[in-house]
């Protein structure tokens, strides 16, 4: 019976030891950028460092600011439930789509109006009546239906 090959524990850590010492890519490679002017990054997987999956990131137009809109094509590579990125034709076309719908909601608007609903919800009512109020419901648990 022969003995297993060791693994060599002093060795993997001298290895791992150099592989750390080695330069990194910091700056990414830019990738693209959409209509709001977000540029996009990556930096490819390495599998000797123990990266499975590549860096992505964006770098919005305004830093100070928190809500970034992001396109629904260039987040799903962020994410990484896409491959590749966006192709500008791709893009030019979801913007004209989306552009379309809000030219059709603004016509449905103007021709029906908004339901009553939704105009006194947009009065600015806040807090606790800014919940519609129904007959048949009672307002608060245990209470008949007006009592409070």
């Amino acid at each position: 019976m022969s003995n297993p090959p060791s693994r060599g524990v002093i060795k993997m850590i001298f290895t791992n030891f150099i592989n750390s010492l080695k330069p990194r890519q910091y700056k990414g490679n830019f990738v693209g950028e959409d209509y709001f002017g977000n540029k996009y990054y990556e930096i490819p997987a390495n599998a000797s460092l123990g990266q499975r999956r590549n860096q992505r990131w964006f770098e919005p137009t305004t830093k100070e600011t928190y809500d970034q809109e992001i396109t629904a094509e260039w987040e799903a590579w962020l994410r990484g439930r896409r491959k590749l990125p966006p192709t500008p034709e791709e893009l030019a076309q979801n913007l004209a789509i989306m552009k379309m719908k809000e030219r059709n909601a603004a016509e449905l608007d103007q021709k029906y109006g908004k339901p009553k609903d939704v105009q006194e919800l947009e009065k600015g009512r806040t807090g606790m009546g800014s919940f519609p109020e129904y007959e048949e419901y009672e307002v608060m648990p245990g209470k008949g239906k007006r009592e409070k």
